[in-house]
């Protein structure tokens, strides 16, 4: 019983291979049966693979003709078959009808080996589909029951075991492990996650058990809108394969009337006779179609996004793979794109009479009651050494924040804020933090007052000693360098930074990075003020951000780019190209990629129209027949498809 079953399933999804190898029995025994003289049964056979080899490239082509108004390069194969089946009825010369079998079973050959060709580069795309497994286990009054994805609520609090995919986006409430995030974002090593941490529909979980919050819908999760970008991707032709198309149907028409032309006119002109007139017109239809033309640039261009999607870079349709390959300038958004957008303890300088460990505890013990990033870099700083959580903690916004620790009165805040309770600030301090400042950092004083059990009374002068001071960093990526560094060995001529920061911070970040030229202090429409006139100088230019306010830019941009995780939803929705991993080398990997893709759609389109014309004047000089103009022009179709694939590696 599943003999059947199987063999029909693989009949449908192997369809072409099938009739192509009937195609091919069928022409076999019916050219033994013209060699036997068996004419009846040959006529029998041979329209049969006729028909079984051409039936789809006809009814494509009919389609085409009749919806759509237009001629296709299947409807001529068809033609050019029918028409040597005709001319050897006619002149009883039955060897041109194998010569149209020939054709049909070499253009279904070529259907065949085309399909299985894109079928890679589809697989390649299309494994991020199974990136998610259609269940989830939902924790329901304490008991652990498996529902559908699409049924998973907001707020769903979902248990995956160790060696399990994680079913959607969510934050973890309890539990330790490493996630393999290589399908999302590219990265091959393993990911630490623990509580309050975001973890990403489609990664694979490590050692640990975890539990999980859903915090958005599924259909929202990361990896969906990935499969959701890269479907739009393939459906979405780019500027060039627009091009391709409407020449093709501009072309089309104009073989046509040529082999009317070539059909009627050599015997008046030239003198031919009839036969190899139209046997010349025939072979004129087939070798002149630009089969391997329109296989130039998609299958080259869906290889590379699937290449791209491989190593953390999604571009959302072919035209940016094109794009990105053109640009001349880059403009980079600073907080989160050049750095990662999380503060940190840079550099801690004590007074005489303290430790920097000291200065630090103390911040750490009133810090830890606020939720101010600026405290939580502190806090964070201060992991390891042994302090005490203040009491009596006040905030005050903009300023600083006062508490009691062990006793003792603490401050810590801006230098307007501490001189309120200090009546002179150290020299040699103040030196220290201004040269700081210049250089874009945050400073924060640290003082207090060391008399046991301060009276909410105690003000300024009464007894409070400044500790030290604390300078805080927004960190510039790693990668950042070395990435500007690569841009412009790869002949970008303008790279810029933006950033709504204040100048010192970010002439600070750029002088780190080796950007030259920066903008600061600027507002969202700025941004995309400026992103207009370094169009006007440089015509293509790409915008890296990650925030809302870059996305105006973003999408002004010739090509946006956005960083996946750190991103907002309106930066990723607004960009062209989504770097999965925040990598910001994949950059430069990205330029490379659209440029190798130009690169090899150039060398498509030379072999696709020097194989048309060697096989025009091999036509005209009279040297090629039928089936060798068809191995030619199928030929070169297949390698221009398989060319193209050399992007998958």
């Amino acid at each position: 019983m599943l003999y059947p079953q199987r063999l029909g399933q693989f009949t449908r999804e192997h369809a072409d291979t099938v009739a192509a190898l009937l195609c091919g029995l069928l022409l076999l025994f019916g050219w033994f049966a013209l060699h036997l003289g068996a004419l009846g049964l040959a006529f029998l056979l041979l329209p049969a693979a006729y028909v079984i080899g051409g039936y789809e490239s006809a009814r494509e082509g009919l389609t085409t003709l009749f919806k759509e108004k237009e001629l296709d390069v299947d409807l001529l194969m068809i033609v050019a078959a029918i028409g040597a089946a005709s001319l050897g009825l006619w002149r009883r010369e039955y060897h041109l009808i194998i010569d149209g079998a020939i054709l049909i079973l070499i253009f279904a050959i070529s259907g065949a080996l085309e399909g299985y060709a894109m079928q890679r580069t589809e697989r390649s795309i299309r494994s991020l589909m199974s990136l998610t497994p259609d269940t989830a286990r939902v924790l329901l009054q304490g008991r652990e029951e498996e529902i559908p994805i699409n049924q998973l609520k907001v707020g769903d609090e979902i248990v995956v075991k160790p060696g399990e995919l994680i079913p959607t986006d969510g934050i973890i409430l309890s539990g330790y492990s490493t996630l393999n995030q290589a399908a999302i974002t590219g990265e091959s090593l393993p990911v630490e996650k623990t509580v309050g941490e975001e973890v990403f529909a489609g990664t694979l979980n490590g050692y640990g058990a975890l539990q999980i919050k859903v915090h958005k819908p599924a259909q929202s999760s990361l990896i969906q809108r990935v499969i959701r970008l890269v479907e739009q991707a393939q459906t979405e032709a780019p500027p060039s394969q627009e091009f391709i198309d409407r020449f093709e149907k501009g072309y089309a028409k104009v073989i046509v009337v040529a082999g009317i032309l070539l059909a009627t006119l050599p015997p008046f002109l030239w003198g031919w006779d009839w036969e190899t007139t139209i046997y010349r017109a025939l072979t004129f239809l087939v070798v002149a179609s630009p089969c391997a033309l329109m296989a130039a640039i998609m299958p080259t261009l869906l290889s590379g996004i699937a290449n791209g999607a491989r190593q953390g870079i999604l571009f959302k349709n072919g035209a940016q793979l094109e794009k990105i390959s053109q640009v001349r300038a880059i403009a980079f958004d600073k907080t989160g794109t050049l750095t990662t957008g999380q503060l940190q303890v840079f550099q801690v300088v004590s007074a005489s009479e303290y430790t920097n460990n000291d200065v630090l505890k103390a911040a750490a013990s009133i810090e830890s009651s606020s939720e101010h990033p600026i405290g939580k870099a502190i806090v964070q700083a201060a992991g390891d050494l042994d302090w005490v959580a203040a009491i009596e903690v006040q905030a005050i916004p903009g300023q600083g924040i006062v508490g009691i620790s062990q006793e003792q009165q603490i401050i810590v805040g801006n230098a307007i804020f501490v001189q309120q309770y200090v009546t002179n600030l150290p020299e040699e301090l103040q030196e220290i933090v201004q040269s700081w400042e210049q250089e874009g950092k945050t400073v924060v004083w640290v003082a207090k007052n060391p008399t046991p059990n301060p009276s909410p009374q105690a003000r300024r002068g009464a007894g409070f000693q400044v500790m030290g001071v604390i300078a805080i960093a927004d960190e510039v990526r790693v990668e950042a360098a070395a990435t500007i560094s690569r841009l412009k060995q790869l002949g970008i001529e303008q790279i810029v930074m933006l950033t709504g920061d204040n100048q010192e911070t970010a002439h600070s970040v750029a002088k780190a990075v080796g950007i030259d030229r920066v903008y600061a202090q600027l507002l969202p429409e700025d941004k995309l003020n400026i992103i207009r006139r370094l169009q006007q100088q440089y015509q293509t230019v790409a915008m890296v951000g990650d925030g809302i306010n870059d996305a105006p830019a973003l999408a002004q941009a010739s090509v946006g780019i956005a960083m996946g995780v750190s991103g907002s939803d309106v930066a990723l929705e607004t960009a062209d190209i989504v770097l999965m991993a925040d990598r910001l080398e994949k950059i430069a990997v990205a330029m490379h990629l659209g440029r190798r893709s130009q690169a090899i759609v150039k060398q498509n389109i030379v072999v696709a129209l020097s194989f048309i014309m060697l096989l025009l004047v091999g036509n005209f000089l009279g040297n090629i027949n039928l089936p060798i103009g068809v191995i030619g022009h199928e030929g070169s179709t297949v390698l221009v498809t398989l060319s193209g694939l050399r992007l998958l590696k």
